[in-house]
């Protein structure tokens, strides 16, 4: 796992009514601090990526389908520096992806339906100064290919 990176499992309480789901609680061990909550859709075959953060740690759940986030440690200090880390999280999965500061990362729908992933990132967005570094998503300075697996 790139160094940095936490994963907490959740956990649905269901009942008759409905469900419940906890994403991020200030109690939690990986909790650092609240700066916003959004939510973003990526719609089948279409990759949101790269990009990066110097400021801001995100906090990724996917609420409606299935993501596939993709990793890739660029920090020249890291001893985890070039690996790449793929989570498949969502409505089959329901995890909590914490990405670190400068750590590369986009995703991906996979299935047929569009995936939505709330963020609860450590910093609110500044509009004047967006603390946002972007790459294409077919970039050669990041080995990885999003193409399906098959087989």
């Amino acid at each position: 796992m790139i160094d940095g990176v936490k994963t907490k499992v959740l956990k649905v309480i269901a009942d008759e009514r409905g469900f419940l789901m906890e994403m991020l609680r200030s109690d939690d061990e990986l909790f650092e601090r609240f700066g916003q909550l959004y939510i973003t859709a990526c719609y089948p075959n279409v990759v949101k990526g790269w990009h990066y953060h110097r400021k801001q740690i995100d906090h990724f759940v996917c609420v409606k389908g299935m993501a596939k986030v993709v990793l890739y440690d660029s920090r020249e200090d890291s001893p985890t520096k070039g690996e790449i880390n793929e989570f498949f999280m969502g409505e089959k999965n329901p995890i909590l992806l914490k990405i670190p500061r400068l750590v590369m990362h986009g995703f991906k729908a996979i299935g047929n339906e569009s995936a939505h992933i709330i963020n609860c990132p450590t910093e609110v967005f500044n509009y004047k100064e967006p603390d946002e570094f972007r790459k294409p998503y077919d970039t050669d300075e990041i080995p990885y290919n999003w193409d399906i697996k098959m087989g």
